[in-house]
């Protein structure tokens, strides 16, 4: 199983590989990983490589390969959409980073054109506002737990119990109640959305 993550630093992309990538080894899978992150502090691009299987040769994901693209940034998303394959689920949250660049007038963000395209390009799409459902746990800044929680219902080959288990113990234990709800939240609303 191939799984791209990608958003923009501080969505909470990289921690979220982690999390996926133990909770596999745990359940006795290979695990191969690889990251790349661009000005991560600064808002800048992040991509997460996650493979999972039996004789794994390479953290490399090809093009059209992976089985799942969890996309934190809806602009990332659409960049990193030449990954997924044909019959791969897409699991995107429609918040949006905008760059600076749009706010002076350089550049613009084409939100409902990036929406489109994914419609087009994609038909195992789930869009999500995993900020939105953060904020209802209880802090915008659990939108990787949204996302794991979301990831959880799409990928039944990983434990769920085993995701939240290695994301709790990687959180302090002040927001580990907000992490566990907004985990919810995300599970709650792809149960919904698969119905």
């Amino acid at each position: 199983m191939d799984i791209i993550m990608c958003g923009v630093g501080g969505q909470g992309t990289v921690l979220t590989s982690r999390v996926v990538g133990e909770a596999a080894i745990k359940q006795g899978y290979e695990v191969r990983t690889s990251e790349i992150i661009g000005m991560a502090q600064r808002e800048g691009p992040v991509v997460s490589q996650v493979r999972i299987g039996t004789k794994l040769h390479g953290p490399l994901i090809p093009d059209i390969s992976a089985d799942y693209l969890l996309g934190f940034e809806l602009a990332e998303a659409v960049r990193n959409l030449d990954k997924l394959n044909g019959k791969g689920r897409a699991l995107v949250n429609t918040h949006m980073v905008v760059p600076p660049t749009v706010y002076l007038g350089i550049s613009n963000y084409p939100e409902e054109q990036l929406i489109d395209y994914l419609k087009e390009q994609t038909s195992g799409l789930i869009l999500i506002n995993a900020n939105e459902l953060a904020a209802q746990a209880g802090s915008s800044k659990a939108v990787s737990a949204v996302m794991l929680g979301a990831f959880a219902t799409l990928c039944p080959d990983i434990d769920e119990t085993m995701l939240l288990k290695e994301l709790l113990a990687r959180l302090p234990e002040r927001v580990q109640e907000i992490n566990t709800r907004a985990f919810r939240l995300g599970k709650e609303f792809v149960e919904g959305e698969t119905r």
